[in-house]
C-alpha cells in the first residue's frame, strides 16, 4: 500500500530550522499501515529535511554556524551571476544535506530516538510557503 499526504509549511528562510515531528508522527498514525517506510521530501532546491534534537542552541546558532562555514552566504556563487539572485549559498547548503529522510514505520510509528526529530531547513533568503510530501509505504 501507497499513502501520501502533503503538508504545508510558512517559512523565514535564512536558515530557519522548523521541526516538523508532529506533522509527520499524525500523518503516520492516521493511515492505514503498521509497518513500512516513512519518505519525507520537500520541494525545492534551497530547503532541505533531514533529523537532530530540536534542541534551541542547535536550531538556533549551531546548525547556522556550521552551514555559514561550509557555504558563507557572501562567498562568490556563480549560480548568482547566472540568474541574477541572491541565494547561491542556499542551494549550495541544501544540496549537501538532501531534500528527504526515509523512516522505518514499526507498529503504526515512526522509529525515531527519543532526541530525534525531522526538522526542515530553509536556506533561501526570502520567506516561503514549502510543500512537504510524506509518502508511506507498506502495510
Amino acid at each position: 500500500m501507497v499513502h501520501t499526504t502533503r503538508i504545508q509549511i510558512a517559512t523565514e528562510g535564512n536558515g530557519q530550522v522548523t521541526d516538523i515531528n508532529d506533522q509527520v508522527a499524525r500523518v503516520v498514525s492516521k493511515a492505514p499501515l503498521r509497518s513500512g517506510l516513512a519518505c519525507v521530501f520537500v520541494i525545492g532546491s534551497t530547503a532541505a529535511i533531514t533529523t537532530t534534537e530540536s534542541e534551541p542552541g542547535l536550531l538556533t546558532h549551531d546548525l547556522a554556524a556550521f552551514y555559514e562555514r561550509i557555504a558563507p552566504e557572501k562567498a562568490y556563487y556563480k549560480h548568482e551571476a547566472t540568474w541574477h539572485d541572491d541565494n547561491g549559498h542556499a542551494h549550495v547548503r541544501a544540496s549537501s544535506l538532501g531534500p528527504s529522510v526515509t523512516i522505518p514505520i514499526v507498529d503504526g510509528r515512526l522509529t525515531l530516538g527519543t532526541w530525534q526529530q525531522i526538522v526542515l531547513l530553509d536556506f533561501d533568503t526570502r520567506p516561503r510557503e514549502r510543500e512537504i510530501v510524506v509518502q508511506l509505504i507498506g502495510e
